[in-house]
């Protein structure tokens, strides 16, 4: 990540900084770290410009704070934002040119008392793929995910933060229907906003200011003769409703929804006035999700972690462990760790759990009931990860909470 720091120290930058080629210079370093995200933020007495590596940001350049206003107006020439506005927030979209790899940019402009925040959310095709394999599913979850995906209807929800790979991975289960049944399946994504354009499939951006929300567009897909429907986000009572009648009239229906753990996707929906019963009927799995950071193959070496953290793991398995990090390496701009994986739990609801929904019971009894049915819980997963010495312990407690232990 050089390209930045190259141009202001270059004789060019002397003479009068570009804001067009600073602006390049800065997408260009964020691009080549495959961050995804650019965090441009006045300070006190500097410009600070972030990139959000692996799900942790990382600072890369201090800028003169009078470069905020050039800066900012740049970002939002690209996005044809109003420029002269400084006061409310904007939002639009940018597409780098070839020579930034035709990124796709998603920028955000938002007023605080110092100046204007920018933040630019990057998606580079070139970087991304959609396949199942590659996702870092264990082998135990990426065999019923796809045996859930070959189902006729009922729902699979996808839970987790923002940014812990839920889009992926839907996308990456609506590409494994395409490969699997081609031009035989139809499939409608109803999304806010459509982050990539998958082929062979009808996907359509919500737009509320127009009230194209998503309970409307989803009555008005079901007339259209889907087989498979992704929503983007069950955000409330009415999308509920719909996307479980239709997960009961012969649709697979895809989507993502908050909760802490996978069992607290029940006692979420019922929130919402779905009952337990039609929850129990149609939903086949919820998938959580999280994104880990994997040592750097460089620089990882053996360490020990604080014996509080052991604690937390069984002593055989301490005692067997060769606990790995990654020291900090040029390969890994100094992180110790170079690229990401998925640590999951796939709560696949059998009939004794369909029961323990029709009870009404408590989430962390429908956790344990899970457990007891053979569900692999995240921190689980995410312990095999520290055992193979894929991650460390701290990472896993970084992502996984005390109550998915």
């Amino acid at each position: 990540m050089n390209h930045t720091i190259q141009y202001l120290q270059s004789d060019a930058a002397e003479r009068g900084i570009e804001i067009g080629v600073l602006v390049n210079s800065l997408i260009l370093d964020a691009i080549t770290a495959k961050a995804s995200d650019i965090h441009i933020e006045p300070w006190e007495s500097t410009l600070a410009v972030r990139v959000r590596l692996s799900g942790v940001l990382t600072e890369l350049v201090h800028l003169p704070l009078d470069l905020m206003e050039k800066i900012s107006g740049r970002f939002k020439v690209m996005a044809n934002l109003v420029t002269y506005q400084t006061d409310l927030p904007q939002e639009g979209h940018a597409s780098a040119g070839p020579e930034l790899g035709g990124v796709e940019l998603r920028i955000s402009i938002f007023p605080t008392t110092r100046g204007e925040k920018i933040v630019v959310r990057l998606f580079d095709p070139s970087n991304r793929s959609f396949d199942m394999a590659a996702l870092g599913f264990d082998d135990d979850t990426h065999k019923s995910l796809t045996e859930l995906l070959a189902r006729p209807n009922g729902l699979i929800l996808l839970t987790g933060p923002t940014g812990s790979g839920k889009t992926t991975a839907i996308y990456s289960a609506l590409y494994h229907i395409v490969q699997r049944s081609g031009p035989a399946v139809s499939i409608s994504t109803v999304e806010d906003p459509v982050e990539f354009n998958l082929p062979m499939i009808s996907q359509a951006q919500i737009n509320p200011l127009q009230e194209f929300t998503y309970p409307k567009a989803l009555r008005s897909l079901m007339r259209q003769d889907p087989q498979v429907i992704m929503v983007g986000e069950i955000r409330d009572a009415e999308t509920a409703s719909i996307a479980v009648q239709a997960g009961l009239t012969g649709h697979l229906i895809i989507s993502t929804i908050h909760s802490g753990i996978a069992a607290g996707v029940f006692a979420r929906l019922i929130n919402m006035d779905i009952e337990p019963f039609l929850l129990a009927s149609s939903i086949n799995a919820v998938l959580g999700i999280r994104l880990i950071r994997k040592n750097c193959t460089y620089c990882s070496q053996p360490y020990k972690p604080e014996p509080a953290l052991t604690r937390l793991m069984p002593d055989e398995l301490v005692a067997t462990t060769e606990f790995r990090r990654g020291t900090g390496c040029a390969e890994c701009l100094q992180t110790g760790f170079a690229g990401r994986t998925a640590v999951t739990e796939l709560l696949v609801a059998d009939e004794v759990f369909r029961d323990a929904v029709l009870q009404k019971l408590p989430t962390r009894q429908l956790h344990q009931i899970a457990v007891q049915q053979g569900m692999q819980t995240m921190w689980q997963n995410g312990v095999r990860r520290v055992v193979a010495g894929q991650t460390t312990l701290e990472e896993i407690l970084r992502v996984v909470s005390a109550d998915q232990m």
